[in-house]
């Protein structure tokens, strides 16, 4: 991706928050409107989205007398873009943050958080992969190489950020699906991708790629290898937790069971995982799985690690403003 494409990508969820607003001011779009039943709920089909397809297949929401649907996106950017525009009431857990920020700019006060999903070098989502024979052993060979990462701003530029501090300097990014990484690496079409589990498991268990690194944003954007990256987040819109407050608090106390039981059943609750990604089911067992953290569990050490991650985006001037974490962040 070059410069003019990646300030177009960037520009693309702003243009189009601008014109969803103005669209469901209008009425040319429908809008998830306070007197509807059914609480939608926008998800990317990740492993770290775990919580949301655990409370569906559970029954959690059910039990709370919820009647909750997961509507997948391909892109966060998209989850972003339905949130903006009235379509859907929240987020699942792997909508990439950055995103959601860069919503919340377009659309002031658009959202709260309600659970992140924090990763590092233990807690493992983030890494690079090169092909299985590839002789490269460290990020900092892949100077000149042919390098991808995921779609979207976030994996963008956390990639270059990645391959700048490893000495690299002007590094070029080919944006890609997460589910061609593999295929690609394979194909000869690449030298390595920047990508997010389960591409490294799946690429391993195949025996087509090996992991070069682990948990790098924590290691090279926060600066510590077990910082906690707070990489996703499920989030409510503040109009449905405005307009529907008893069914919000419901809500979140059927997620909170889900992270819960996802903690406490890392095993059991790997087979959610079939039918809300592509994860080959043969597979599930060996994913590794993101930690969960609630809104009334950030700690102030979270809290920082959170905000000098969107620190980042504001100094690379993707914000256009700085975004301050806490605010956004769900108080109960």
């Amino acid at each position: 991706m070059n410069d003019e494409a990646f300030q177009s990508s960037r520009r693309l969820i702003l243009q189009a928050g601008a014109a969803a607003v103005a669209a469901v001011a209008a009425g040319a779009l429908p809008a998830a409107r306070a007197s509807d039943e059914k609480i939608l709920i926008g998800y990317w089909p990740i492993a770290s989205g775990l919580p949301l397809y655990t409370a569906l297949e559970r029954g959690f929401f059910k039990e709370a007398g919820l009647n909750v649907e997961g509507v997948k996106f391909a892109s966060a950017q998209q989850v972003a873009e339905a949130m903006i525009s009235g379509r859907i009431h929240g987020s699942a857990n792997g909508t990439a943050s950055a995103v959601l920020a860069l919503a919340e700019i377009t659309s002031p006060g658009l959202f709260k958080i309600i659970c992140s999903n924090p990763s590092n070098y233990k807690q493992v989502l983030d890494q690079f992969v090169v092909p299985i024979g590839s002789p490269i052993k460290s990020i900092a060979e892949l100077k000149g190489k042919r390098v991808a990462s995921g779609p979207g701003i976030q994996n963008v530029t956390l990639a270059k950020i990645i391959l700048e501090k490893n000495g690299i300097v002007d590094p070029k990014v080919v944006e890609l699906p997460i589910g061609q990484h593999v295929p690609a690496l394979a194909a000869d079409q690449l030298d390595a991708v920047y990508t997010l589990e389960p591409t490294g498991t799946a690429g391993r268990l195949k025996g087509l790629t090996r992991v070069l690194e682990n948990g790098v944003i924590s290691k090279y954007v926060l600066g510590a290898p077990d910082a906690p990256w707070f990489g996703g987040s499920a989030s409510l819109t503040t109009t449905f937790l405005k307009e529907r407050p008893d069914d919000a608090k419901k809500y979140i106390a059927a997620y909170a069971k889900a992270v819960d039981f996802v903690r406490k059943n890392p095993a059991e609750v790997r087979n959610h995982l079939d039918g809300f990604t592509s994860i080959d089911p043969t597979l599930v067992k060996e994913v590794p799985l993101s930690g969960f953290t609630m809104y009334n569990e950030f700690t102030a050490s979270d809290i920082g690690y959170f905000q000098k991650f969107f620190d980042v985006f504001t100094e690379r001037k993707i914000f256009s403003r700085a975004v301050p974490v806490k605010p956004l962040i769900y108080a109960g």
